[in-house]
């Protein structure tokens, strides 16, 4: 029984060392690779919308109405400065409009503050609130209070709605008044 022993101890460490040689090239072989390309870089374009920041200056139609002047028609032109943080926008604004019928013929001056959130990136909505005088006759002046919604339809033009709700604080005239106009910006 000893030669077999050791026939059967031969075998059974042969065996064992073709397995170990065979799982240690197994593991010690690693998968081969070959890039076929390099990554893929796409590039992004941001537009960031419309720039609402600046100055800007337009033309506008205006329908006015009063008890005492009646409902007027007429034109004006405004020129006025934005800021724009984040959604955010404030500006200012100065404007003069003739107007014409009802009582007569008039011109009207306003200075407003504007107010507003950007909520698509060609639309801002906005709250407007100053002071208007009437350059003609009636001698009058008002406390205006209203709100607009304005639109980009170009890279530098933009078109606007806008109501104004005058306060007298001279004569008892209140006025309201609506504005279609466009605007270019610089």
């Amino acid at each position: 029984m000893g030669l077999f022993n050791t026939m059967a101890f031969r075998a059974l460490a042969t065996g064992a060392l073709v397995m170990a040689v065979s799982a240690g090239a197994a593991t010690a072989a690693d998968v081969i690779t070959v890039p076929t390309s390099t990554p893929a870089v796409l590039a992004v374009h941001d537009e960031g919308g419309f720039d609402w920041g600046g100055f800007y200056a337009g033309v506008y139609g205006v329908s006015q109405s009063s008890p005492v002047g009646g409902s007027q028609f007429g034109v004006g032109v405004a020129a006025g400065v934005n800021a724009q943080f984040d959604f955010y926008l404030v500006g200012a604004e100065v404007a003069v409009q003739g107007l014409t019928g009802g009582v007569g013929e008039t011109s009207y001056g306003q200075i407003l503050g504007r107010a507003g959130l950007v909520v698509a990136d060609d639309v801002v909505v906005y709250a407007a609130g100053g002071y208007g005088l009437d350059l003609g006759a009636p001698d009058e002046s008002d406390v205006l209070v209203g709100a607009g919604v304005e639109l980009s339809v170009t890279d530098n033009v933009s078109v606007r709605a806008q109501y104004l709700h005058g306060f007298p604080l001279t004569g008892a005239n209140d006025k309201n008044q609506v504005t279609l106009g466009a605007a270019f910006h610089f």
